[in-house]
């Protein structure tokens, strides 16, 4: 069982193509490993296995009369549970939506769907993606598989605990300030944040929200380029959708670093970091390094990212819960409720100078990546903390302003536009998982994902399992 539930799920799909591997033997095996290994994890918390068990058969009987295979042909996927599922509970980890069950799908949801993925259930995060520790009242806290005593990270937490696991073979996520990155680096997979557009984001109240990307996560970058092929592409829904095939990020050209500029930026504009995070970057460089790259510390311009970044993440959140915030306020926890209502207070001059500092790090970012291929920094300012601890109030005696100022490695980075991906780096001295952030040019994810995985492959720390 537990060899095929840690496949990579490009080889998973290859075999069930070929009939090597049945999609109901697949399915019965992540079901029971879900039965015996979540409990410890609660990493789903909505699960759909009869309804898998029923479309896993069918999907056998379809393939024995000759019929072809979408790309994720009998795959068990599991949803973050702030996608749409139709028919099936969607809570936003918030007790407001504690019994919602939606007619529709996300385009997320859809698009695994139509490419034969199999649903076993929904994955927690914290209420409506609040924060990179993954907890709510409803479902309570997801644990990390490498040590059950620490966080999984956020907001996409449940997803890369399953993944992780060995419980679903790909899952989603998304990712504003950091919620495909941090639990990615947390928990030991690979986590990309697409440029703006790439995959669509509906339905939705805030359609031309252009801080959130919904994206992959897999155990490996090849694996997460195959859900992305999927994922990616036109929408006439979707305002920001980008017209073009997608088909062609599922097969990676193989590059060498030699003749690779990489920079390196190790504070990201003079952030706090712990020393083990500061360590593993040091590692990352000499990766880098050994594949031919020429590394120089080189970054743009942070002065007006945080503010930028603050500033319109709160606009989101009073644009997506406001409403529910005046009916049901009283049912939320303190930070989303001051989330929203610092974005339903934001001025004109306010607004205006994020947007201005908005378009001056995308304009940073080009600029320095007209003269490197790649940038790369730390993705968490921390290793994982205790699961207990809501958020990280201190880091190396430097107080955090607000629940999430401890993420400003990732959101500094969402800020210029920019895709980045969070890959396996190694561990720190007590075992916990630290991932590496690599930022590409803007609409450059086959690049991206192609370097991504070239430095996986020469670092082994992506390939060890947690001792579950």
């Amino acid at each position: 069982m537990e060899d095929i539930c840690y496949l990579g799920a490009v080889e998973m799909a290859r075999a069930i193509r070929t009939r090597e591997l049945g999609v109901r033997e697949v399915v019965d095996a992540h079901i029971a490993r879900i039965l015996r290994i979540n409990p410890a994890i609660n990493a789903i918390v909505t699960t759909t296995f009869d309804e898998a068990q029923a479309a896993a058969d069918a999907a056998d009987t379809a393939l024995a009369r000759g019929a072809v295979p979408g790309p994720l042909f009998g795959l068990p996927v599991a949803h973050k549970d702030s996608f749409l599922s139709a028919g099936v509970r969607t809570t936003f980890g918030s007790a407001v939506y504690r019994d919602f069950v939606p007619a529709q799908d996300s385009a997320v949801v859809a698009r695994q769907r139509a490419a034969g993925a199999i649903m076993l259930g929904k994955t927690n995060l914290p209420e409506f993606g609040a924060g990179s520790h993954t907890f709510n009242a409803v479902f309570g806290a997801t644990r990390n598989p490498y040590r059950k005593d620490v966080s999984a990270g956020g907001s996409s937490g449940g997803s890369a605990a399953a993944l992780a696991a060995g419980m679903v073979a790909l899952a989603d996520g998304s990712d504003m300030g950091g919620s495909l990155r941090n639990p990615a680096s947390f928990c030991n997979v690979v986590g990309l944040r697409a440029s703006i557009g790439r995959v669509p984001m509906t339905p939705a109240s805030h359609a031309f929200n252009t801080l959130t990307v919904g994206g992959p996560m897999g155990r490996s970058v090849a694996d997460v380029a195959l859900m992305f092929s999927v994922l990616a592409g036109d929408d006439p829904a979707d305002p920001l959708a980008i017209a073009a095939d997608a088909s062609d990020f599922a097969t990676l050209p193989r590059i060498d670093g030699k003749g690779l500029r990489v920079a390196v930026s190790p504070t990201l504009g003079g952030l706090p970091f712990e020393p083990a995070v500061s360590r593993m970057l040091q590692e990352g460089i000499r990766q880098c390094q050994a594949l031919g790259c020429t590394v120089d510390e080189a970054e743009p311009d942070f002065s007006g990212a945080d503010h930028a970044f603050e500033v319109l993440r709160a606009l989101a959140f009073a644009a997506n819960y406001g409403a529910a915030r005046a009916k049901h306020g009283e049912q939320m926890k303190e930070t989303v409720r001051w989330n929203i209502d610092l974005g339903l207070a934001q001025d004109g001059a306010a607004m205006a100078e994020a947007a201005r500092a908005h378009s001056r790090m995308f304009a940073r970012m080009q600029a320095l990546l007209t003269r490197y291929d790649f940038l790369i920094a730390p993705v968490s300012q921390v290793t994982p903390f205790a699961v207990e601890t809501e958020y990280p109030q201190h880091i190396e005696g430097v107080p955090m302003p607000s629940y999430i100022g401890w993420m400003r490695s990732c959101y500094r980075i969402t800020i210029t536009g920019h895709p980045a991906i969070s890959v396996p780096c190694g561990f720190t001295d007590d075992g916990l998982p630290v991932g590496l952030q690599i930022v590409g040019k803007y609409r450059g994810e086959r690049a991206l994902l192609a370097f991504a995985q070239m430095f996986e492959q020469a670092n082994a720390a992506g390939r060890i399992r947690p001792a579950l």
